[in-house]
């Protein structure tokens, strides 16, 4: 991706910034200090040699979700992060495949995201990569009665599925 592309998106968005918006202070606080934290946090500088802008942007996003959500389990589906989650929550179990106790799900965009919704539960957080270029995946993901509160950041999407929240998609600037 350019970065005169990149700048299209950027600008494109740009009433979604830092919370715009957002009614809901819980919404607000994790578009603010979660999504669009601009802070250094600890473990940045042993994080992302990648040289790829965006793996780094979204691996970043992954280690500062890890440490806001503390899960237990993560599947990383993708593969890519890793060392981001791992850093982000040093008692999380990160794995390769979806699990029963998985809290926190990276995955990549499908043609079918039935199967995957179906196997998260509540109390569950998933981010599926590119929605901006598989936005059948992520409609599949909004349209979906359990995931309440879905996030769509145009590089990636966030979607929790929290059966005490009221139904709300947010186009964030990320």
């Amino acid at each position: 991706m350019t970065g005169l592309h990149q700048a299209w998106i950027w600008l494109s968005r740009i009433g979604h910034c830092r919370g715009f918006g957002i009614q809901s202070p819980t919404d607000y606080r994790f578009v603010r200090y979660v999504v669009n934290e601009h802070w250094p946090y600890y473990a940045y500088a042993q994080l992302g040699k990648d040289e790829d802008r965006l793996r780094r942007k979204l691996g970043r996003l992954c280690f500062r979700l890890a440490n806001h959500l503390q899960p237990k389990v993560v599947a990383d589906l993708t593969e890519l992060y890793v060392e981001y989650l791992a850093a982000g929550c040093k008692r999380a179990d990160v794995t390769h495949a979806l699990t029963d106790d998985t809290t926190f799900v990276i995955a990549p965009p499908a043609d079918s995201m039935g199967a995957l919704l179906a196997r998260c539960g509540n109390g569950t957080t998933l981010m599926v990569e590119d929605i901006g270029h598989h936005a059948s995946a992520w409609q599949q993901v909004m349209d979906c009665s359990r995931a309440t509160v879905t996030f769509d950041l145009y590089y990636c999407g966030i979607a929790f599925f929290d059966p005490q929240r009221q139904k709300k998609n947010y186009i964030v600037n990320f």
